[in-house]
Order: C-alpha cells, then sequence, then structure tokens
C-alpha cells in the first residue's frame, strides 16, 4: 500500500487518522501502532515478524544500555550498544546482502572451477533500511544519555513502526522525537499545514515524477546500441527529475502525516539541485541519511579532527557504506565511490561551499552536471550498462530520439520534466514545502491552487491506475 493509492487515499488514512482524534489521548499511541502493523502487515506480510523480532530486540538493548548508564557500568552500556548495533547489522547483511554475496562466490567459484553454492534467493524485507537505523539511533541515544529510554515497548514499537515513515523516511533519530513519543498535541494549524504538505507531496509524485519516469525507463531499457546522445541527455535529465520529486514527494507526505498526528519530523531535501558543490549537495539531499552517518559514523571515527589521510578514509568509509545502504549491486557502490571521491577532490582544491561563492550559477551548472553523471551509475542495471550509457551521453552519436524515448516523450511528460527542471534554477533557500505553509498573500495563493486544482486533478490520475510505487521503496 503506497500512499498515492486509493486504498491509502480513501481508506487507510481517513480511517486511522479519524479513530486516532475519537480515542481518548492516552490512547493514541496504540491506535497508530495498530495502524502502522496493519500498513506493514499489507505490503510486507510475514515480514511483519522481522520488523516484530527487531524490535523486540532493540527494545531490551536500549533498555539495558541505558539501565547500565544510570548505573555508571560502561562495560555494560557498551554491551547494549554492541548487541542492538550488531543485530540491526546482521539483519541488514542477511536480507539485503546475502544474495549478492553468494552471487559474487559463485561467480568465482565458476572462474575458478570449483564449483557453486546452492541457495535460494531471500526476500527483501521492505523499509528495513530505515527501521533498523531507526532502532539504533534508540540505543546508541540512550546509552550516551541524549533522551531518555522509553519504558512501556509499545511506546518503543510505535517509534520503529510509525507508519508516515516507516518505509522510505525520513531516518528519524529516536532523541528528535522522544517527548513526542509520549505526549504531543495537534493544533489545528498543525493539521491544517500537515494536510497541505502531504498534498504538495502527493502533487509531486504523481504529476511530475511518475509521468517522466517513462521517459527515464524507456531511455534506460534501449538497447547500448540504438540509444542516441540526445535520447541520453533527456533520459538522465528525466531521471534527474524523477529521483528528486519521487523521494522528496514522499518525505513531504511523510511529514505532513507526521504533522497531522502531531509529530513534527525532521526536513529531507533543500533544493539539492541548487548545490554549490557537492559537499553541499550532501547537505541538502536525503538529509536524515547524511547527518546519520555523520553523527553515528563519520564521527565517531575521528570525523576531520585527525590528518588528512584519516579525513579521506573516513569519508571514503562513510561514501562507500552510502552507496551500499542503498542496495546490493556494484553500481552503488561504485556511486557511493564516486561522491566520496568528489567530496575529497573538493577538499584539496579548496572549492567547499561558501555563503556568497563567486560565480555561483557555474558552479551550480558543475556539480549539477557531476550529479547527474553519479545518477546514470545509480539508475543503470549494471555497471557495463552504465558505461554504455554514459559513452551514448559524451560520445556524440546523434541528434535523434530512439523510438521507444520518442513515444514515452508525450505532451504530458515533457511539460512534468520542464516543471520539474524549474528545482535547479530556483533559489537554493526555496523550498516549496515550507514555503506553502507561511502566511504571505502569495503562500495563500498558491495553497489555494494546490488544493483547489491540482488536488483534483492529482487525485483523477490516480483514480485512473497510473501511478507507480515510490523509488526509495526498494531501498
Amino acid at each position: 500500500m503506497v500512499f498515492s493509492s486509493l486504498e491509502f487515499l480513501f481508506l487507510f488514512m481517513p480511517v486511522v487518522i479519524g479513530v486516532y482524534f475519537l480515542v481518548p489521548r492516552a490512547a493514541r499511541n496504540y491506535v497508530l501502532l495498530a495502524g502502522s502493523i496493519l500498513f506493514y502487515t499489507w505490503g510486507g506480510g510475514v515480514f511483519v515478524f522481522i520488523l516484530a523480532a527487531s524490535i523486540a530486540v532493540n527494545y531490551w538493548a536500549g533498555g539495558y544500555a541505558a539501565d547500565a548508564r544510570a548505573r555508571g557500568d560502561e562495560r555494560k552500556r557498551n554491551i547494549g550498544v554492541a548487541v542492538g548495533v550488531t543485530v540491526n547489522v546482521l539483519l541488514l547483511g542477511y536480507f539485503k546482502y546475502a544474495n549478492f554475496f553468494v552471487d559474487q562466490l559463485n561467480g568465482v567459484g565458476e572462474a575458478l572451477g570449483v564449483g557453486t553454492i546452492a541457495w535460494t534467493n531471500i526476500g527483501l524485507p521492505i523499509g528495513i533500511s530505515f527501521f533498523t537505523f531507526q532502532s539504533m539511533s534508540y540505543t546508541i541515544d540512550v546509552a550516551v544519555g541524549r533522551a531518555e529510554r522509553l519504558h512501556n515497548p509499545l511506546d518503543f514499537a510505535l517509534f520503529v513502526s510509525l507508519f508516515p515513515q516507516l518505509i522510505a523516511g525520513p531516518i528519524v533519530r529516536y532523541h528528535q522525537i522522544a517527548d513526542q513519543l509520549r505526549d504531543r498535541t495537534t493544533r489545528v494549524e498543525d493539521f491544517a499545514e500537515g494536510v497541505v504538505r502531504f498534498v504538495h507531496g502527493l502533487v509531486k509524485k504523481v504529476l511530475i515524477a511518475d509521468s517522466v519516469a517513462q521517459i527515464a525507463d524507456a531511455a534506460f531499457g534501449a538497447d547500448p546500441g540504438d540509444l542516441t546522445t540526445a535520447a541520453a541527455w533527456l533520459g538522465i535529465a528525466a531521471y534527474t527529475v524523477q529521483i528528486y520529486f519521487d523521494f522528496s514527494g514522499y518525505s513531504d507526505m511523510a511529514i505532513g502525516l507526521g504533522r497531522v498526528l502531531g509529530f513534527h519530523f525532521p526536513e529531507n531535501f533543500r533544493r539539492p539541485y541548487s548545490a554549490l558543490s557537492i559537499t553541499d549537495f550532501w547537505r541538502r539531499w536525503h538529509i536524515t541519511l547524511s547527518t546519520f552517518f555523520r553523527d553515528y559514523l563519520y564521527v565517531p571515527l575521528g570525523g576531520s579532527r585527525g590528518s588528512t589521510a584519516k579525513t579521506y578514509r573516513n569519508l571514503v568509509v562513510v561514501f562507500l557504506l552510502t552507496g551500499l545502504w542503498h542496495g546490493a549491486n556494484w553500481t552503488f557502490v561504485v556511486w557511493g565511490a564516486y561522491h566520496g571521491t568528489l567530496l575529497i577532490v573538493e577538499r584539496v582544491t579548496g572549492q567547499r561551499p561558501v555563503d556568497r561563492a563567486s560565480a555561483a550559477w557555474l558552479r551550480r551548472a558543475v556539480v549539477l552536471l557531476a550529479v547527474m553523471v553519479g545518477w546514470v551509475v545509480f539508475r543503470a542495471e549494471s555497471l557495463a550498462a552504465a558505461w554504455h550509457y554514459l559513452q551514448a551521453m559524451f560520445g556524440f552519436t546523434g541528434t535523434g530520439l530512439t523510438a521507444a524515448v520518442g513515444e514515452a516523450s508525450t505532451t504530458r511528460a515533457l511539460a512534468a520534466l520542464a516543471a520539474g527542471s524549474l528545482s535547479v534554477v530556483l533559489p537554493g533557500s526555496f523550498v516549496a514545502g515550507v514555503r506553502l505553509i507561511g502566511r504571505s498573500r502569495p503562500a495563500a495563493l498558491a495553497r489555494a491552487a494546490l488544493l483547489l486544482v491540482a488536488l483534483p486533478y492529482t487525485l483523477a490520475v490516480v483514480a485512473s491506475g497510473s501511478f507507480s510505487p515510490f523509488l526509495y521503496f526498494q531501498f
């Protein structure tokens, strides 16, 4: 069940929200927990038992570490943290990477003629990359004293499984909403602003991301020998728009739903395609992931406090893991290494972001080009496919479009691509989801257009069945 489906929009969401506000305040967490488990089971089936097991182990580990910290027992506190982190890493390792690891071993075995391992592919629990990271944040936060532990295991279960951001983030760290889990109030203003933010995300997803997806799919699905330079550039432009509007649209919807229910989730995007450097890009793209790795891995490794060589090592480690976090494929590893290398190059050359950068438009264009090259590797099915695609982009193989890309380039798709491309030229400080809830007259007019024009059209598109799952569901 996805946010842009009829079942969610007209059945699940209104029923859960309605019951949530009808029951006494003390029972609201239980309503949300029941709704969240149902939401996960609807899409994940029997994998809900993996989620439940993860909740049980992490609740124990966090409580053990917190109690040990209160007694001043550092050894047992570290044991609690080690158990929590190890269990989550093993869950990710088994469900997300075991198939990939066995495939690599079998490839080597075939090459050497020593045989292969008999293996049945393992299914991937939806949202596992997100709920394992949130669980780790609980154990670490209570162990170091950033927040107090939860004494009610059902409150912890709600923290891990909260349906607005369970499947594709934002990654909400425990200390950010610890107080809200215990007590929160939804004001009328919160409810109204949450609805606007949710609708904004829905429109981004359905009208922009899903519309340009057909161009990207046609380009990346083309035979390498047939792909022209024009088709390749149109395809990567479409994918650049698609992945941003798809993922940021989901984040907007999650933040909006959270606001309706009294939660304040962190922002996940700040117009990343206006970045002045790759460093700046990662301060604007998937912010909750980059800050998670920064605070829980980069800083503990030493950050930039040690020698230059150690700083570069830390950056490489973080971005290799960032790539792997996205999926078990060499394309993601190379994509992470690519961004880590660019960050090191920026440090070496001194091209890190400044408040008033000279030649800002040129820097933005260079960074966007570098990001788009990275998206080719990210989107491609294999490194060989990525290489062929890049050859088509920079090899000047023709100005015409392939038949499939031409058919996909409908008026609606091209209009969505043009509208989505505006995100590149808008000021870096202009975050539409935040501006929409302002009190100015332009904000009021934009809200009216969103709710009275864009929303009905979006719902008509959803009703027609022409929508697709969110891209980050696969991660």
